[in-house]
């Protein structure tokens, strides 16, 4: 059935038909459809459902869908299956960006069951003369509806099952059970009782960088060349050829706003900063302004724009840092003291999150009687980097803010900037992170840095790509952040670092690493058992040495193009987990629809020690059905091939060689022209 455009369905009969089918756990659908999935632009959004009818009478079913911007639906048409589960699957292409509403509708296929009925009443060798003439009425009632040639086609099937001289023959049998004419008929079904489901769904389409993107956080401050000096937008613009090099599509800056005086925070976030101090980023306001204005020794908005242009020049964009923070010295202060939380003794309440406390920043009261005001200056802010040219936002601790807020406020920016995309930076209780991006947000941070056993990692991603979660989640991979240094890289050194690296970068379409800290292996902790960096950058100018011979400079660029040239990991929904008789080694792969590509990842998560073992290669996965068969497994990394066979095979990882093997996995095709050609 090809899909075609319908109005909405409008019932005017006085009395309302019977409807026998039931349609039910129906998927994609959020919470009883309260939110929406997510899709990217290209992608097929597929939609299953149970759909079935009492008795034995054969159903029908489509898939309706529509862009926001349209008023008629179009039909998609919909298939069984599973016969004896009454699982039918339906898809429409996302071509767009913006909101698809979707919903399904079924009904009792006459002319299906008629056909069912005749053809076993024939092979029986009953009288089907009655039947003949029933079904010659549903073709006439179908031509009814039919356009000009296909009415005349059904008027012609129709007179050929009701025969010249009134006696059933072969003739008119076989030309009633004919599939073509099946097909025929089922275009213009009887549809004055079918059952439309009772939501209209919705799927948020976002442009492609959503689902598959490798981010590079970096402080503009520290990218002076020179020591000392306080770096500057046109010292980032300098940089930008070094981080496109390495592969990376998103520059993520922190807040580049001016930073309050008051309460200033020291090196190593000592409480109280000396005169020369130049402060937390994430203590946002000043004399200069809050966070439409610029810190002023990086330059100015006109300097901003450029670099925001030279960034695409690199196949780059900037995102900014939304973090909803303001110093005692923020303009909001004086201007909006109704905004802020009041402690009994009068003053203004600072964050605290115990017993860690932030004397430097106060929080917004987004309870405040004139919350309105405050939620429509807060998606000003947006709106203003918007026109900057900025389409993608990391949000700064977004679970410390009502929710309402954040689904308000991201629907009302994506309503006028569909291709805006907000990530959200949540390290907190699993349900409050998954409902976050319910609400809205594009991606996720998740606990990826902290999982690092094999089990954690089998575990943690399963879960991840459960059908459901992957609806509507979308996570993005960091393996450290300012604020994450883990005891495995501190620990593990370079070989810990490059197979974090290869991980993130292989189980996830989305990823980022906080650079130069990562490529140079920066993983000295403030204190024994401490997350915090020695010097952090949080709190001080760094000077990075980036042409550093021992950089991971070289690698992160192999491992982002080896992520550019195979689709398969560029999707998060085809992950596969294989067994691996060594609990250091683990190994995943990832493969298109169609298995034209398909990865296999190893890597050595013992950063200290050689590992071996034996990979139990889940071979249908990977499209290999012949136990006998050979198949050429071709790391990318280091472009070393091997011939592999059926489903165990051996690896052995030397950390401080390479820690990881990212295999291309090429199936053995015997053509006239090479009769060992691998796919």
């Amino acid at each position: 059935m090809a899909r075609t455009k319908r109005p909405t369905r409008r019932t005017t009969a006085t009395k309302a038909p019977l409807r026998r089918v039931v349609i039910a756990n129906v998927r994609p659908e959020i919470d009883a459809g309260r939110y929406a999935c997510k899709a990217t632009v290209g992608d097929s959004l597929t939609v299953t459902a149970n759909i079935f009818a009492d008795g034995h009478d054969r159903v029908a079913a489509v898939l309706r869908y529509r862009h926001e911007s349209e008023k008629d639906w179009t039909e998609a048409p919909m298939e069984l299956i599973n016969w004896g589960l009454d699982l039918w699957r339906g898809s429409f292409p996302a071509t767009q960006t913006g909101v698809y509403f979707y919903t399904l509708e079924g009904w009792v296929d006459r002319f299906q069951t008629w056909q069912q009925g005749l053809r076993k009443k024939s092979e029986a060798n009953q009288d089907v003369y009655i039947d003949l003439q029933e079904g010659a009425e549903l073709l006439e009632q179908a031509a009814k509806q039919a356009r000009a040639e296909d009415a005349r086609r059904l008027q012609q099937a129709a007179a050929a099952l009701r025969g010249s001289d009134g006696v059933a023959t072969a003739t008119p049998v076989e030309r009633a059970l004919d599939a073509e004419l099946g097909a025929l008929a089922a275009a213009y079904p009887d549809r004055r009782a079918s059952t439309l489901y009772q939501r209209e769904l919705r799927v948020v389409v976002d442009r492609e960088k959503a689902g598959f993107s490798a981010w590079y956080e970096m402080f503009p401050r520290s990218a002076s060349p020179e020591p000392g000096r306080h770096g500057t937008f046109q010292d980032v613009i300098a940089r930008l050829p070094y981080v496109a090099g390495m592969g990376f599509d998103v520059l993520y800056l922190p807040p580049i706003h001016p930073i309050g005086r008051t309460h200033r925070k020291g090196k190593n976030n000592n409480p109280v900063g000396e005169p020369e101090d130049v402060g937390s980023p994430w203590a946002i306001g000043g004399p200069e302004g809050g966070h439409k204005a610029l810190h002023p020794e990086l330059g100015t908005l006109a300097d901003f724009q450029r670099l925001v242009a030279a960034a695409h020049e690199q196949g780059m964009e900037v995102a900014l840092d939304v973090a909803f923070n303001c110093t005692p010295d923020h303009p909001y202060v004086k201007e909006h003291p109704e905004w802020f939380r009041r402690r009994p003794d009068g003053s203004i309440r600072y964050a605290e999150n115990p017993p860690k406390k932030y004397e430097d920043i106060y929080p917004l009261d987004f309870e405040t009687d004139d919350w309105r005001a405050l939620w429509e200056e807060l998606k000003s802010v947006i709106v203003h980097w918007v026109e900057q040219g900025v389409r993608l936002f990391r949000v700064d601790n977004p679970h410390t803010k009502p929710f309402a807020f954040w689904e308000w406020l991201i629907a009302e920016v994506k309503k006028e900037h569909p291709d805006v995309l907000f990530l959200s930076e949540a390290f907190t209780r699993p349900d409050v992170m998954y409902h976050l991006a319910k609400l809205g947000f594009t991606q996720s941070y998740t606990y990826f840095a902290w999982r690092n056993t094999k089990w954690e990692l089998e575990q943690y991603f399963t879960e991840l790509t459960q059908p459901g979660l992957q609806d509507f989640f979308r996570p993005n991979l960091w393996p450290n952040t300012p604020d994450i240094l883990t005891e495995y890289v501190q620990s593990g050194g370079r070989p810990a670092f490059r197979a974090r690296l290869a991980l993130a970068a292989t189980l996830g379409a989305n990823y980022g690493i906080y650079g130069p800290a990562f490529e140079l292996c920066e993983n000295r902790p403030r204190s024994p058992g401490s997350e915090e960096y020695l010097n952090s950058e949080k709190y001080e100018l760094k000077h990075w040495e980036i042409d550093r011979p021992d950089s991971l400079r070289e690698y992160i660029a192999r491992v982002n193009r080896i992520r550019r040239e195979n689709p398969a990991l560029q999707r998060d929904r085809n992950l596969v987990f294989h067994a691996v008789d060594n609990p250091q080694l683990i190994a995943c792969s990832k493969a298109t629809d169609d298995l034209f590509n398909i990865v296999l990842t190893v890597v050595n998560l013992d950063p200290h020690w050689t590992q071996s073992g034996w990979v139990e290669v889940n071979t249908p996965s990977l499209g290999i059905e012949d136990p006998h068969q050979p198949y050429q497994v071709h790391d990318l990394l280091d472009d070393a091939r091997y011939l592999w066979q059926g489903r165990r095979n051996y690896v052995e990882l030397n950390p401080d060689k390479s820690p990881a093997h990212i295999f291309r996995v090429r199936r053995h095709v015997r053509t006239e022209q090479d009769p060992d050609y691998f796919l």
